[in-house]
């Protein structure tokens, strides 16, 4: 359902540079026709029956592999990005992390497809230039999650030629309001100041698309505060998740667009990657009708897909 007053927008192709990532991003969106994202958050104990792992790291490993290579299939063409929650296959040790750089490099072999690593890294020096390298090789990200909390030291690596990161602005825990809602002296919140610290960094770094490479995570369930988000980071992209299993609505994620329909990344996991019942043998099907159901409904609503 559209938000009240919201205008439906006229998109046209938008100019892009095809080595700048939100460039890129915007271009996937318009091919896909929708502004919308798969996050792979694959547990061992919900994958399909077939895949259902015996005991152990290098099973579990092998399996949440398959798994991922597998939904990245059933959704290519549909969506425009991907994002891969680096926990869920770091937790299974050497094996996870080996597993995780092979669906990273599957996922970025599929033309058209933008690859996001979820790994929140936020940190300065030798250790930010090294997160920022795994990304850039091992991994094959075309895209980071990061945290601003150290500032623009724990950013700038992340924004390399060719890459992009999405920093931690408003994030929908419902504990985050403990510190993101906080006043400063001057009357802004930590979230606005953080959003004020991204686009000032962030202002070096705009393709000819007008979207900067350095873009905001701004969860869909924090609805009331997207607006003045909006306002204070006009050039970012904005990541958003929480839609869908996590509460987050359609009407929730409008605000993180700008008028132009422009903008903003809506991300769905585990009501895509679930979407399989326990008796479903052909469960990549079931996973692929989610996701064109995701871009009919985000897409409809921002005026992308008729």
């Amino acid at each position: 359902m559209r938000g009240r007053g919201w205008p439906r927008p006229r998109l046209g192709a938008v100019s892009h540079d095809a080595n700048h990532p939100a460039d890129r991003l915007l271009a996937a969106i318009d091919a896909a026709g929708a502004p919308v994202c798969v996050g792979l958050d694959p547990v061992a104990e919900k994958l399909p029956a077939s895949l259902r792992p015996a005991p152990g790291d290098d099973a579990a490993s092998a399996a949440i592999e398959a798994f991922s290579c597998g939904v990245i299939d059933a959704v290519a063409g549909i969506v425009p990005a991907v994002k891969v929650q680096a926990a869920c296959f770091e937790r299974h040790g050497p094996a996870g992390a080996a597993a995780l750089a092979r669906t990273l490099a599957h996922a970025a072999r599929v033309p058209g497809l933008e690859v996001i690593l979820d790994f929140k890294r936020g940190d300065i020096g030798i250790s930010a230039d090294h997160y920022a390298s795994s990304a850039r090789g091992p991994m094959a990200a075309g895209w980071t999650t990061v945290s601003a909390y150290l500032g623009t030291d724990s950013l700038l690596p992340f924004l390399a030629p060719g890459h992009g990161a999405f920093a931690l602005v408003r994030t929908s825990n419902p504990s985050g309001d403990a510190v993101q809602q906080q006043r400063l002296a001057d009357g802004r919140s930590v979230a606005e100041m953080v959003a004020d610290l991204v686009a000032q960094a962030g202002a070096a770094f705009v393709g000819a698309s007008g979207f900067s490479a350095l873009g905001a995570v701004v969860g869909a369930t924090k609805r009331a505060d997207a607006a003045a988000l909006r306002e204070r980071m006009p050039r970012q992209v904005f990541l958003v998740p929480g839609f869908g299993a996590q509460g987050g609505g359609v009407d929730d994620v409008l605000p993180c667009f700008r008028a132009d329909g422009r903008g903003a990344l809506v991300t769905a996991s585990r009501s895509v990657i679930y979407a399989f019942g326990a008796a479903d043998r052909d469960w990549a099907s079931a996973v692929r009708r989610a996701a064109e159901e995701l871009r009919t409904q985000i897409g409809a609503a921002v005026g992308v897909r008729a």
